[in-house]
């Protein structure tokens, strides 16, 4: 069957809400699958990395303030929170919630430690951790803000130099390496030097000399950078984090997770921090505006089907927990406790459960799959309106994301090795699937998403019909 003349699948057969699972266990990061391609918990099972930024929740808020948010990301089926020890805004300096500071006269190798409960700044980050990981979280723990070993920030120099940073991160590896966290190096800066490489090598080392090698090491870089750059083939690096920035275009941004899933030897990638909520686009509010819902949508299809082992979102008010009578930083638009339920983020969810209702440990990106039209910036697009495509390598079966409701075609027999196939569409907006039903798998097929002409963004799931696989986004074992 040619493409062009291929049957078009446009109205649902049966229309499914699709639960969300409550009361998850407790589940770590603690490997990596033997293939490089995904995480794994301490069960040995595929953990899936969906993460929110929450690069000053150590720093501005009590303990209150910290359980709402906890409790909040957890409900709403974030499985990794990020948060910075020594805070970018001033954090080194700005004592927290309680008055207390991390750093014995700004020195990393002195912690500001006290005897007793809750009385120092480690008290209240021991709090927070631990109601995190009682709630299922992960923290993406970074040890510092990358300001504070790249740039000069007291007496003409970083604090950290490569001794006090192995120092400092072997005490926090001691401190917090039986606890449920992944360390996350670098803080939005790039390495321009070896003086400056020497100094994280050395954390690393400090971090695994503390926790005994029991903890994921990875590094966040500054905007259109990842940690392959000047890590890759370190034995210390467990995976790629990439920073593809704040922008919304696919071409030129969020296609450079694919480069990382590509190089050799293999381990996996995440983009640690896309476009936020509420963002100005670009960093040019007065000629873009602000970001949406759909904004963020779109990265954690084209990152994950490109082959990312998760995904991180993040608000433009939360990451900086925000509040009338704190300095803004690039013009939030909320309080930060109203962003909690800004759409996005209650959306990342129903893209986790899609991939984790399909079997992880074979998911490959696959973009071959699409039928390239007689106008390639149609499809599979370019811009904002980039189609991509993931499937399983032993062909049970595969999904094509649709940022725009534009006709389409597949080569469905490259992509689901069945002679029936079973399709469906699921919406990112609410989770539900839509089902098509089952039709012979006899080659190309041209599909109509939902709402044709309109800018909403639709998944195409296609399975072996053998196989059985309930709606997209309902749990399924691997």
């Amino acid at each position: 069957m040619s493409p062009l003349r291929g049957i078009s699948l446009v109205a649902p057969v049966l229309l499914i809400a699709v639960a969300v699972r409550g009361d998850e266990p407790r589940r770590f990061p603690t490997g990596v699958s033997a293939d490089g391609r995904y995480l794994t918990a301490d069960d040995g099972k595929p953990f899936f990395y969906l993460g929110d930024t929450a690069w000053e929740l150590f720093h501005r808020c009590d303990r209150e303030e910290a359980e709402r948010y906890l409790a909040d990301r957890a409900a709403k089926g974030f499985t990794v929170i990020q948060a910075v020890a020594i805070a970018e805004m001033d954090g080194h300096k700005t004592p927290n919630a309680y008055g207390h500071l991390p750093l014995v006269d700004l020195d990393p190798a002195r912690p500001d430690v006290k005897d007793g409960a809750a009385n120092d700044y480690w008290d209240h980050v021991d709090f927070i951790v631990e109601r995190a990981n009682a709630l299922g979280l992960t923290i993406g723990f970074l040890p510092t803000w990358g300001r504070y070993w790249h740039d000069k920030v007291r007496d003409g120099k970083p604090l950290f130099n490569a001794a006090n940073a192995e120092t400092y991160g072997a005490w926090l590896g001691r401190r917090y390496g039986d606890k449920g966290v992944v360390w996350i190096l670098g803080g939005d800066r790039s390495v321009e030097n070896d003086v400056q490489k020497a100094v994280i090598e050395a954390m690393a080392r400090g971090l695994h000399q503390g926790d005994g090698g029991k903890r994921l090491i990875t590094f966040h870089p500054t905007g259109a950078q990842g940690s392959s750059k000047w890590f890759h083939k370190s034995e210390w690096l467990s995976f790629n984090m990439r920073q593809n920035g704040h922008q919304t275009d696919y071409t030129g941004t969020y296609d450079h997770t694919r480069p990382d899933y590509d190089l050799q030897p293999p381990k996996p990638v995440i983009d640690g921090e896309p476009l936020y909520e509420g963002h100005p686009i670009a960093f040019k509010a007065d000629r873009n505006g602000h970001s949406i819902a759909a904004d963020v949508r779109r990265p954690f299809y084209w990152d994950v089907f490109s082959g990312a082992c998760g995904h991180t979102y993040g608000h433009h008010s939360v990451w900086q927990m925000w509040r009338p009578g704190r300095d803004p930083i690039n013009a939030p638009l909320l309080p930060w406790t109203d962003a909690l339920d800004a759409p996005g983020a209650g959306q990342m969810r129903h893209g986790r459960r899609l991939v984790e209702s399909r079997p992880m440990t074979a998911r490959v990106p696959d973009d071959s799959v699409i039928v390239v039209d007689r106008v390639p910036t149609s499809v599979p697009g370019a811009g904002r309106y980039r189609f991509v495509a993931t499937r399983d390598r032993d062909g049970s079966f595969a999904m094509v994301y649709a940022p725009v409701g534009r006709p389409f075609s597949v080569h469905v027999k490259d992509a689901v090795k069945a002679g029936k196939v079973r399709a469906w569409w699921f919406d990112p907006r609410t989770g539900r699937a839509e089902d098509l039903g089952e039709f012979a798998n006899e080659g190309d097929r041209r599909f109509v998403p939902p709402a044709p002409g309109e800018p909403l963004d639709w998944v195409l799931v296609l399975d072996d019909a053998s196989k059985g696989y309930g709606p997209p986004g309902t749990p399924t074992a691997d």
